[in-house]
């Protein structure tokens, strides 16, 4: 890959926490190497109130963040996708839209903190376990050199990040 920036696209099924999360903590983590975008199959509408409150209070931007569908990233306008993670299982399992530019494509699931049932702390603890989570998986990501490697490479260490800590992926071929 001949690129200096390169369009990340986080997926879920709601659009509304695991990949808000993973998209927040990308444009800050991931500097200026990475253009961070997330969305749904069948997005909720809004984001989860939970993750927003973790984000801020981790010092990670809330600004702009929306639930919104997939289909706006299939658009002839929309950015040419990279990459392309799934983060929820459901999302992983469905048909995704035809991505411009042949990205390429990781399953990077974590546990549903918005499906927590409990008090609102348990809730708390679930958000920050997905936001740990998702940091480092983008850590990881981030700290490859992605421009360089070479396709199959670049693969394997995409899924090998998808089966860290907190997966709930059993399968490491998932994406």
């Amino acid at each position: 890959m001949n690129k200096t920036t390169f369009n990340v696209m986080f997926l879920c099924t709601g659009n509304s926490a695991r990949s808000i999360i993973a998209e927040s903590v990308l444009r800050k983590d991931g500097g200026s190497k990475f253009n961070a975008f997330s969305a749904g199959s069948q997005p909720k509408g809004e984001v989860n109130p939970f993750a927003l409150e973790t984000l801020a209070g981790h010092h990670y931007p809330i600004d702009g963040l929306r639930s919104k569908s997939w289909d706006e990233f299939a658009q002839p306008a929309a950015p040419e996708l990279d990459f392309v993670f799934t983060v929820c299982d459901n999302a992983a399992g469905e048909t995704c839209p035809v991505w411009p530019g042949q990205p390429m494509t990781a399953h990077w699931g974590v546990e549903d903190p918005a499906a927590v049932e409990g008090t609102d702390a348990d809730k708390r603890v679930a958000f920050a376990t997905t936001l740990r989570y998702m940091k480092l998986r983008i850590a990881a990501f981030a700290a490859l050199p992605v421009e360089s490697l070479e396709r199959m490479s670049l693969t394997a260490k995409l899924r090998e990040i998808g089966q860290m800590e907190g997966s709930t992926s059993t399968r490491p071929d998932v994406a």
